[in-house]
């Protein structure tokens, strides 16, 4: 049967799962998604968050419930998905927005100099913990790994879902300070494409979003400066080599997600989608 253009792009009537949901990213996505018609698992580790985020949904008109999860909880993870099924349904889509970055993962200087070895005030790569490695990278790449492993399953069985991770530009090239981070990035980038690969003939499409500058709370507080308010040396590099001039908006991500998640992107798979404002075509 000859479906409409407007049924093409629909995800009304669809379950789907948003880890990191209580966020200002995922957050936008989950409200855009229950606006349209989908019925969302609002997932955050802050329950107070993802509460939220659910109680407006249903505030619109739209249908939604709240879960306080640990993506990397296994346990918690499989509760969750036995409830969504059992008051939602069986997920038809799954956002994997659980991520963020660790300052123990970091460096505080760009390119390292001779003299600065040994200088407690200078944090080089000599100077990272392996557990800020560690926790960085848990959390973004087996946050993704887990929930797709656990949430996945009826879609396969029922022959037919759409996945969305979210990378970063991180991805396709490493920013400096930030090495765990990048690392992190680049393997649910990489993963995302094995999975499309692996899922490729049982109806499970497997995606990924490479958010650029966005403006979260985490990032206004790295981009400037508490006292002044006014913009970091970093901040002034990111505009700069930003061609469209400006951070992004939640709202930004908010088209690529719903072509992802419906059947107008039907053979789309193992791709991982830049959205930065031109950041990463931009070369001088």
């Amino acid at each position: 049967m000859k479906r409409s253009l407007e049924q093409y792009f629909s995800v009304a009537g669809k379950t789907g799962i948003v880890t990191g949901g209580g966020g200002a990213l995922c957050g936008a996505m989950a409200r855009a998604l229950g606006a349209l018609g989908a019925r969302v698992a609002v997932l955050d580790l802050d329950p107070a968050a993802s509460g939220r985020v659910a109680e407006e949904i249903r505030r619109q008109g739209g249908t939604a419930e709240a879960f306080a999860c640990d993506v990397l909880d296994t346990g918690r993870l499989r509760e969750v998905y036995a409830a969504v099924c059992a008051s939602l349904g069986t997920p038809d889509f799954l956002i994997n927005g659980a991520g963020g970055n660790n300052p123990k993962g970091s460096t505080t200087v760009e390119i390292i100099e001779r003299s600065e070895l040994g200088e407690a005030e200078r944090k080089t790569f000599f100077d990272i913990p392996p557990e800020g490695i560690r926790e960085t990278f848990d959390l973004n790449f087996l946050g993704t790994f887990l929930p797709t492993q656990i949430f996945t399953r009826g879609m396969v069985e029922r022959g037919c879902g759409s996945v969305v991770n979210i990378s970063s530009m991180n991805a396709f090239t490493p920013l400096t300070k930030i090495p765990a981070y990048s690392a992190a990035k680049a393997a649910v980038a990489n993963f995302t494409r094995w999975l499309a690969v692996h899922f490729a003939r049982v109806g499970v499409r497997v995606n990924a979003l490479a958010p650029g500058f966005f403006l979260t709370e985490q990032l206004r507080f790295l981009h400037y400066d508490r006292e002044t308010g006014q913009p970091t040396e970093r901040a002034r590099k990111v505009i700069a080599h930003t061609p469209m001039g400006r951070y992004g908006e939640p709202e930004d991500l908010i088209g690529a997600v719903i072509w992802l998640l419906s059947e107008s992107s039907s053979f789309v798979t193992g791709t991982v989608i830049p959205i930065d404002g031109g950041f990463s075509s931009y070369s001088i």
